[in-house]
């Protein structure tokens, strides 16, 4: 394979052919309820238990706030006497889950902003966990787990990013009357005329009157029947069966060199020159005779360096997978997919992360 890559030019001739797929979906996979969300808490609280492994001295913020706490319960001392390693500033966070009720328990998220080496064996202080009115919702305090390590050594845990399962404990409530409304509304998850408009036909369809109304491509006004309570109407709403159209994406991420993409992703005719690599995409097709069998039903033409899927469409797959096999690197492969797209030859948008 290695003398495959040695010509200057390389000339790849795939198929063409186009396709648009529907999937079907329930309503609850492709929209949300507006109004019942997830809600956002931090707080500002200390480790302690350290074995050596904290804040420096020379963090100036953990020890005056470790004098605070102590001056809470009444011990008085000046920061800079403080010589203690086994104290630790943190960030902590939280999701408030839609109508969640006071003493409920969710996960608390600890990440170190000092210097710390590692918060294992490490017990959170008290902390209050705020939203962004200001106004405090939960509140939590204990032992943080950092995660285990797999028998072969390797980890899965970060010395100074921890977890209190079930450790935050819900004070307060947000308060969402959903039960007393007559009205309700969906919001898609991905914009698109074509699945509101399906998303409409499918509700009026099951209830069997026009309750659904599509105001804009996200956005579906529902109204609910009179017999019917509020809660039990969108549990009927978000069990509906739908057909979607699902928009295809490629994913690049240009520091690993890590291209993802659905493997249906098709691409059109276009002829791209990278360095000392020319991809060409049409419907010619490549004679049998003097090609090697590349697989996944692709065949190289040695001769004239001409690259053939025979009757399956192109595809990013097939691309990546033949650019790869000639010796092309990640940074190449990225290039030239992204000159492809420019090109218009895939219609699927392009994310670079």
């Amino acid at each position: 394979m290695k003398d495959i890559a040695k010509p200057i030019m390389l000339i790849w001739t795939l198929a063409f052919l186009f396709h648009s797929a529907l999937y079907a979906e329930k309503i609850r996979d492709i929209a949300n309820v507006v109004g019942v969300r997830e809600n956002q808490l931090i707080g500002y609280g200390l480790v302690v238990g350290l074995n050596g492994t904290g804040d420096k001295t020379t963090s100036l913020f953990t020890m005056q706030s470790l004098a605070n706490m102590l001056e809470s319960v009444n011990v008085k001392i000046d920061p800079n006497d403080i010589q203690s390693k086994n104290v630790a500033a943190v960030m902590v966070t939280a999701k408030l889950p839609p109508f969640a009720r006071q003493g409920d328990r969710v996960d608390a998220l600890i990440s170190s902003i000092g210097d710390a080496k590692s918060l294992e064996g490490g017990t959170l202080i008290l902390t209050p966990l705020s939203g962004v009115d200001g106004r405090i919702y939960a509140t939590t305090q204990g032992a943080i787990s950092i995660g285990g390590k797999n028998e072969r050594g390797g980890g899965i845990n970060h010395p100074l990013a921890a977890t209190i399962y079930g450790g935050a404990i819900i004070e307060r409530e947000v308060n969402f009357d959903i039960y007393s409304k007559k009205d309700a509304t969906l919001s898609l998850k991905t914009s698109n005329f074509q699945n509101a408009l399906r998303a409409q036909q499918s509700i009026n369809d099951a209830f069997g009157a026009a309750i659904a109304t599509a105001i804009d491509p996200r956005t579906i006004k529902l109204n609910r029947p009179e017999t019917m309570g509020m809660v039990e109407f969108l549990a009927r709403v978000e069990d509906v069966d739908m057909d979607v159209t699902r928009d295809e994406k490629i994913v690049i991420d240009e520091r690993t060199g890590t291209v993802v993409a659905g493997i249906g992703v098709e691409v059109g005719n276009v002829v791209v020159t990278h360095g000392e690599i020319t991809v060409k995409i049409s419907q010619e097709n490549l004679p049998d005779e003097g090609s090697i069998d590349m697989g996944d039903g692709m065949r190289l033409n040695a001769a004239n360096s001409l690259l053939s899927t025979g009757n399956q469409p192109p595809t990013v797959a097939n691309i990546t997978r033949a650019l790869q096999r000639m010796g092309a690197a990640p940074k190449d492969v990225i290039a030239i997919l992204q000159a492809i797209k420019r090109a218009g030859a895939i219609s699927a948008d392009l994310e670079i992360i």
